[in-house]
């Protein structure tokens, strides 16, 4: 699959040429994507290939073959209808955490090899702090509180003396996870949140009154974090008791799209930030993208989100890191090369500010 990445752009890094083509890598989970971004920090188009598992949820060893077999032919491919030689490349990044270890390992291996065959540096790169720094660059917001919701990250993030840190986030299983379990259990293949998305719409379009009464669900806010494993079971036993499959998934969006935002509302009110921004996965639902721009005006705010195809898991945003890094610090050693699993958000520290 070919991702598109081009849209508008954000002059802030533009005037600092990294020098020809940054190579980005991603592997942390269901997606195997190598994307790129030119020294000015421009994106081209990711190429990807998706696990999509016939029942159940993701096997990490099936999905790391999975990225194993296909991993030559997307390099092949991308290089051949980007018009992109090996000669081009410049630097070769690659996510390193946090993610599933065996997913994150072929990535890795395959960056290693790039960088070493070409004697280009090597970068290993924060996948979280990936989602937001192509969201700034690609929408340009300058310093915003981001509402990262993916499959297995939910976290409210703000930058404070030279890192992002989390002031909120799920204590159990991600926003993206607790959908597609609830999707998974009424026969819905994975990914569960598009349908989940289209039926929760169809509800809304045939019941434009249609009231929560009846398909009341516990909230997901615990002080300035999350909890989706309470509403994701109430939400399971809504359906057993009959109520309409459309139904619970418009309420179940409702209930914990509201608690995100109110999270991040309340972190954008305590550090004192003006722009939201918008990513990961679950960013490409448009009820959740209502919801951040509606609070964002109510409060003089501005809400922010990148195209789709740079909110869910690409290569681009994981070159658009890859340079940052390069530009403003160094590359990484094959020594320091190892993947980290369970890599946090603040532990990276930000020098492009």
């Amino acid at each position: 699959m070919v991702i598109d990445v081009h849209g508008p752009s954000c002059e802030r890094n533009r005037s600092r040429d990294a020098g020809g083509v940054i190579l980005g890598i991603e592997s942390t989970a269901h997606t195997f994507s190598i994307g790129w971004v030119n020294g000015l920090g421009e994106p081209g188009k990711s190429h990807s290939a998706f696990v999509r598992p016939l029942e159940g949820g993701i096997h990490p060893r099936e999905a790391a073959d999975h990225h194993s077999e296909n991993a030559g032919s997307i390099l092949k491919k991308m290089l051949s209808e980007e018009n992109i030689s090996l000669k081009d490349i410049r630097a070769v990044a690659f996510s390193q955490g946090p993610g599933l270890g065996p997913c994150l390992r072929v990535g890795a291996s395959v960056a290693r090899s790039l960088s070493t065959k070409l004697d280009v540096p090597l970068v290993g790169v924060n996948h979280c702090v990936a989602h937001i720094e192509v969201g700034r660059e690609r929408c340009g917001c300058d310093d915003p509180v981001l509402l990262y919701a993916s499959g297995g990250n939910t976290q409210v993030i703000a930058r404070l003396d030279g890192r992002y840190r989390v002031l909120g986030e799920t204590l159990d299983i991600g926003i993206g996870n607790m959908l597609d379990k609830f999707a998974r259990e009424q026969g819905i293949p994975f990914p569960g949140g598009p349908k989940i998305e289209k039926l929760a719409l169809e509800w809304l379009e045939s019941n434009p009154n249609a009231s929560l009464k009846g398909l009341e669900l516990p909230y997901a806010v615990q002080g300035m974090d999350l909890a989706f494993s309470g509403i994701l079971n109430a939400a399971l036993n809504l359906v057993a008791n009959g109520k309409p499959l459309a139904a619970v998934c418009w309420s179940l969006q409702e209930h914990v799209f509201a608690a995100c935002v109110e999270v991040a509302e309340r972190a954008m009110a305590h550090a004192g930030k003006s722009e939201l921004l918008l990513g990961g996965g679950v960013a490409c639902n448009e009820r959740l993208r209502s919801m951040c721009s509606i609070m964002a005006e109510s409060r003089d705010s501005t809400s922010h989100v990148p195209i789709k195809p740079l909110c869910i898991d690409n290569g681009s945003m994981i070159a658009t890191l890859g340079r940052l890094q390069l530009l403003w610090g160094e590359e990484t050693k094959l020594s320091a090369s190892g993947v980290r699993q369970d890599l946090r958000t603040d532990e990276t520290e930000i020098l492009w500010h």
